[in-house]
């Protein structure tokens, strides 16, 4: 035990010796490269604790925590305020870590370095634009040979927070989106036979690396771990900006966080915030923080060992975030995660 201890001695915390705490998770795919690794890793360290965490799409995940059959959540959409008052005893969320959607693409023969105008994605998810050589992909990209070839696009099956940031975007850029399927962890898509779907990140990611001509939005680390090409997108000030780097730390900067309490949760703060169209000649368009929730009634033991992996993930989690395709968290945010961490469990159970 190093930094797990370290991490424990910081917070006050200590497990009881030969202790064996089982924490169960599920939810969001989005964040389950990075939190595979952060469990894994956090558990060789912690004598006594290991972490089992399902990634089935933050909406099942928002569901078991409601149903108390799992210890932790994850969601990319957070909660909404009549969920948390479902959660008996009050919810606790933490923004753990955060990351780029990008458009990934499987085009013939075209590589590197296709642009999409916000007035054109958003059409070709409402299935409005549906041919890869369309002029106004074409003005776009007068450098790259684009086929006369139908645009496949690939959205989620289920219930998910990544879906719900995506929308989000699209609702904060076009109107014609923001009248139409608007926003959700599931909304209802164009009824056209270009449109497939796949469950979670994954399935998703394997759906466009199958399909010529397809394209459809992920989580920046799936494609970076698959190989994806993926397109520059036309952020708020004009530019075209390529996901990963410093262009999803840009993003983060125009987050601020309300100064209120969360409902049903006492003093606990209200950690959700969302970036919907960022700001900045740099950022990248869209990009989102994602959250873990946990119960405010929790055993002593149980809580002990989460806030001791909430301390993990702030600190040497962080410092492996870049390489696995996610924005390390802004020092302001790791803080004010840390202070509010202290609610969990603070009811006891």
């Amino acid at each position: 035990m190093f930094a797990a201890t370290l991490s424990l001695a910081a917070l006050g915390l200590s497990l009881p010796a030969q202790a064996d705490v089982r924490l169960i998770g599920s939810g969001a795919s989005f964040p389950f490269p990075i939190y595979t690794t952060w469990f894994k890793d956090f558990s060789q360290q912690t004598d006594g604790v290991t972490i089992d965490y399902q990634s089935k799409g933050s909406g099942a995940g928002i569901q078991d925590f409601i149903n108390q059959t799992v210890d932790f959540a994850a969601s990319d959409a957070g909660m909404t305020d009549q969920e948390i008052g479902q959660v008996k005893g009050g919810a606790v969320l933490l923004p753990m870590t955060a990351g780029e959607i990008v458009l990934a693409y499987n085009i013939p023969d075209v590589g590197e370095g296709l642009k999409l105008p916000r007035d054109v994605y958003p059409q070709i998810f409402m299935g409005n634009i549906d041919n890869w050589n369309d002029p106004q992909i074409a003005e776009a990209n007068p450098d790259l040979e684009l086929p006369d070839m139908n645009i496949t696009v690939v959205r989620r099956s289920d219930s998910s927070g990544t879906t719900f940031n995506f929308t989000n975007h699209l609702s904060a850029i076009s109107e014609d989106w923001a009248n139409g399927p608007g926003v959700g962890t599931t909304v209802q898509w164009a009824d056209a036979s270009n449109i497939v779907a796949g469950p979670k990140n994954d399935g998703v990611t394997a759906l466009i690396k199958q399909t010529p001509g397809s394209i459809g939005y992920i989580e920046y680390g799936y494609a970076k771990l698959t190989g994806s090409m993926t397109a520059e997108l036309e952020n708020q000030s004009g530019n075209y900006v390529a996901a990963g780097g410093e262009s999803g730390a840009a993003a983060l900067a125009s987050a601020e966080f309300p100064s209120t309490t969360l409902p049903e949760s006492g003093d606990a703060s209200d950690l959700r915030v969302f970036i919907p169209d960022p700001s900045g000649d740099e950022s990248y368009p869209i990009v989102t923080f994602t959250w873990m929730m946990f119960y405010r009634q929790q055993e002593q033991e149980k809580a002990d060992a989460l806030k001791a992996m909430v301390e993990y993930g702030l600190t040497e989690g962080q410092s492996v975030a870049d390489q696995l395709g996610y924005i390390p968290l802004p020092e302001a945010v790791v803080e004010k995660v840390r202070e509010t961490a202290n609610q969990i469990g603070i009811e006891g159970a």
